[in-house]
């Protein structure tokens, strides 16, 4: 069987980054559609077909009882910035359904001001849309999203597997 085709930034994929890259539509995507992070205040700061950063700041909305932020915040963070990619490959053909079938966390510092997580999984991530679209099989990929504060220390590491399945 020939290989699948991966397309790197197709005209609906640009078309999605240029979305949700404008903080206001991408406030109003949010509201619609991720509610619980429109109020803890992410912000996607970069969307390349390769990888993607989103940041998170500690405010009160964020907070837990230790004066840091929430390990739940952080999750939805370094869970969306594996998502973005993935919502951005899937818009470029035909319809594929993606889900997070796991997630694994290791926590190493306080997490404290702003926290960027960059995934840089979306290659892997265009790789397995494309091969679902192929074969109709379900393909799994586990991004990596590191959080880094504003010292440039690691605070957390999500691993998220996703599970992308074509239409039929």
């Amino acid at each position: 069987m020939p290989e699948p085709t991966v397309s790197t930034d197709a005209p609906q994929a640009a078309a999605f980054r240029r979305q949700v890259l404008s903080p206001a539509k991408l406030r109003l995507f949010m509201l619609r559609k991720l509610p619980m992070a429109w109020l803890a205040g992410l912000r996607l700061r970069a969307l390349t077909p390769t990888q993607a950063t989103v940041t998170i700041r500690y405010k009160y909305l964020t907070q837990n009882p230790f004066r840091s932020i929430y390990f739940a915040c952080l999750a939805m963070a370094g869970e969306l910035a594996g998502g973005m990619q993935a919502m951005m490959h899937v818009q470029a053909g035909a319809p594929v359904s993606m889900l997070v079938t796991g997630l694994t966390a290791e926590f190493t510092k306080k997490a404290t001001g702003l926290v960027a997580f960059t995934c840089p999984d979306g290659a892997a991530i265009a790789r397995a849309v494309a091969e679902s679209r192929a074969t109709g099989e379900g393909r799994t990929v586990v991004c990596t999203s590191t959080g880094v504060d504003e010292a440039g220390d690691v605070v957390a590491v999500f691993r998220v597997t996703w599970s992308f399945r074509a239409k039929r």
